[in-house]
């Protein structure tokens, strides 16, 4: 539920919150409802109720164990800001974030528009990265909402890229990761759809970080492009 994650981004993973559904077509082979079914079936009492949204109170706490800095991916299984996760709950969660200023915390949604609506009610210490999924077209305006969150960090996870994302406004957008989708029925990612991404990244000053081309054995493939790894983070002078 909690630990050091082998996520390339990112260094611990932390589940407050386990479960989600559906909402766009990157969420089709979601790794995390795999996992969490693979788990309910082993009798794990975390996942008791499979892959329906569970909160945890007893994990909120955790990272104030970790002495560390680490970076910390939040609800790796779940999505913070689901509409099942109570607001009250939430500001748990954020307040355990702010009060560990010694950890970045990587925050990623596909439902930006919530945290809009609730960001009166939170505290957005800079130490909180808030980041959103964009796999294809279709989900471009959850960039317009993410550029109204007062997240000093501010993110897209284009994963799995799905679909070309051409002529991006990346103004107020601090870090770009890119990668290919994995697992059982894994659908293609062209090398020009990344290649794109890199450059307009490159263009307007916004970091980029490839994260794997994927495949259903993804390591049979790495996280090459054009010969280089790329592994860039938003500037310490953002991230701090």
């Amino acid at each position: 539920m909690a630990g050091n994650s082998s996520i390339e981004w990112t260094e611990a993973t932390w589940n407050p919150v386990t479960g989600c559904n559906k909402v766009s077509t990157g969420c089709k082979h979601c790794y995390a409802e795999r996992m969490a079914k693979r788990l309910h079936a082993m009798g794990n009492p975390r996942y008791i109720n499979g892959f329906n949204v569970t909160l945890h109170p007893d994990l909120v706490d955790t990272p104030r164990k970790w002495i560390k800095p680490r970076k910390i991916f939040v609800n790796s299984m779940s999505d913070l800001f689901h509409d099942q996760v109570p607001s009250e709950f939430i500001q748990e969660v954020f307040k355990t974030m702010n009060e560990t200023p010694q950890h970045s915390y990587q925050v990623l949604t596909k439902r930006p528009e919530r945290v809009v609506e609730l960001a009166n009610q939170l505290n957005f210490t800079p130490n909180i990265w808030l980041g959103t999924s964009v796999e294809d077209i279709k989900v471009t305006h959850r960039i317009d909402f993410l550029k109204l969150v007062p997240a000093k960090v501010r993110f897209l996870s284009c994963e799995p890229l799905l679909g070309p994302l051409e002529n991006l406004n990346l103004k107020n957008i601090h870090w770009v990761i890119v990668g290919g989708e994995s697992g059982p029925g894994a659908r293609p990612m062209e090398a020009e759809w990344v290649r794109s991404i890199r450059d307009q990244c490159a263009i307007q000053n916004v970091a980029f970080f490839f994260k794997q081309w994927g495949g259903v054995q993804k390591h049979r493939f790495g996280r090459e492009l054009d010969n280089k790894t790329y592994d860039e983070y938003p500037s310490q002078t953002l991230a701090n």
